[in-house]
């Protein structure tokens, strides 16, 4: 009898790099579009709205950058600790963590007598067993925790490429609103479509559902440009 291998590839899903990228690009794209339709909502020259693109561009990437990388350095932190706890657990009570990891495999089906040989076996090397029960116990993978690092560049950079996209056409010398509201209409859709295919999502469904909300706050945006425009002046 011939013994098949089978090999399967799985995409990183614990990298710490999707999450705040998608995130990133998506938040520049929206933010800065509805930054730049209140500025020209307000009647603003095509020379301020350049300016004020670029700065919300800036400042939403630093933003973005310094909350991703504080959150995901605090998360990776509290993680250590909770990982700490568990190893002098091991140490102080060796025989109850192993009682506590072969009921835990009870729990998930495992007939009592081979659930506790298991466990034995595992606590056999303490290395093992903790890091048994840190994925069993924590979710927490410890050989693969994200990377703050990764997370505040790729937000950084997501979001600076996102808020280009509306800016850009004032930056090239146009001066009416629609080219760039063409531009983040396409770039909507087409992260959210990107976006879908990755998570094995239609791409239709994913592009119109980050195009229409993001469709719906740069409109809002603009309503209250207009408003107080037209109040101010």
């Amino acid at each position: 009898m011939t013994v098949v291998e089978l090999h399967k590839h799985h995409r990183d899903v614990t990298g710490g790099w999707l999450r705040p990228a998608v995130f990133g690009v998506m938040d520049g794209l929206v933010s800065n579009a509805a930054l730049i339709a209140g500025v020209v909502g307000g009647g603003a020259s095509a020379t301020v709205v350049a300016i004020t693109g670029l700065a919300g561009l800036a400042a939403g990437a630093f933003s973005m950058a310094t909350g991703e990388y504080t959150s995901v350095r605090s998360q990776g932190e509290l993680s250590q600790a909770e990982m700490a706890i568990e190893r002098r657990e091991i140490d102080r009570s060796p025989e109850a963590e192993e009682r506590e990891l072969a009921l835990m495999y009870e729990a998930r089906g495992v007939e009592p007598a081979l659930a506790r040989e298991v466990a034995r076996q595992l606590h056999r090397d303490k290395e093992v067993a903790w890091r048994i029960h840190v994925r069993e116990e924590l979710g927490v993978d410890p050989d693969d925790l994200p990377s703050p690092w990764t997370a505040a560049f790729s937000s950084f950079a997501a979001f600076s490429l996102g808020a280009l996209v509306p800016v850009l056409p004032f930056l090239l010398g146009f001066t009416s609103l629609t080219l760039a509201v063409v531009l983040t209409a396409l770039g909507l859709f087409t992260t959210g479509a990107l976006v879908a295919k990755l998570t094995a999502r239609p791409m239709w469904y994913g592009g119109l559902r980050q195009l229409l909300l993001g469709g719906a706050a740069a409109a809002v945006t603009y309503s209250v440009g207009t408003l107080f425009g037209a109040t101010l002046s």
